[in-house]
């Protein structure tokens, strides 16, 4: 279904829960229970009590962070094969479902939002609110959306571009690209990263353009084009 983005949170701030796995790191969240998500003992779920600090904020989760909690506002993702293994947990989640897939049942249920991909602005932020400039991957991408929504700031977290240090890409392993452990993780994952990162500059411009504040919640995060603050930083000290 084609949508466009209203302004339902003018001037107020957005939050982006993207894959990196800094993310686990800025809740706190022990090894253990990190553990058991990747070993896939335990559900995402278990991470929700740790980041109890953002249920009240406006929230965008990235892909799999849908798992997480029923507390998110949003669920952005623009990859086919993420829709295609949960679309049926997708479709019983209460957040709204938001895509910018090509992919035909994603874009025909009536359960899911579509923004089409800006292909007049790849790179940045889209001004039109039914579009979304895509940058090469689904956090980025959901700029746009928290963009159109009215944010004065938008803060991003576990927006990396780093592999961990346990030379994982994201804060989980439900995919198994995720699973690159090994001596040459990071040669292979190199030009991923690098493709991943590249639309950031335009992103810093448009949104000083726009008048948009973006902060960079994953301090170890190789993006260095916005102000890094730790999770707690913003929260505790209401920055």
């Amino acid at each position: 279904m084609s949508w466009r983005v209203p302004r339902m949170w003018e001037n107020e701030d957005v939050w982006i829960l993207g894959g990196g796995p800094s993310l686990t790191k800025q809740f706190d969240i022990p090894n253990s229970v990190v553990k058991s998500v990747k070993d896939r003992t335990s559900s995402p779920s278990v991470y929700s009590p740790y980041m109890k600090s953002i249920h009240h904020k406006h929230v965008i989760g990235i892909n799999i962070a849908f798992m997480i909690g029923d507390w998110m506002d949003i669920i952005f993702f623009g990859d086919n094969g993420f829709f295609l293994k949960y679309q049926e947990l997708l479709a019983n989640h209460p957040a709204l479902r938001v895509t910018c897939t090509n992919i035909e049942t994603a874009r025909s249920a009536n359960w899911v939002k579509v923004l089409d991909k800006d292909n007049d602005h790849v790179k940045g932020i889209s001004q039109n609110p039914k579009l979304v400039s895509w940058n090469g991957n689904s956090g980025a991408a959901a700029i746009s959306l928290a963009a159109h929504t009215g944010a004065k700031r938008i803060i991003l977290v576990g927006f990396d571009m780093n592999l961990g240090e346990d030379m994982s890409q994201h804060w989980h392993d439900e995919y198994e690209r995720g699973k690159i452990n090994t001596p040459d993780s990071q040669k292979r994952w190199q030009p991923t990263i690098e493709r991943h990162q590249r639309g950031f500059e335009q992103i810093a411009i448009d949104a000083k353009k726009m008048g948009i504040e973006i902060l960079n919640a994953s301090p170890t995060s190789e993006i260095n084009l916005f102000p890094k603050y730790t999770v707690k930083e913003l929260v505790n000290h209401n920055l």
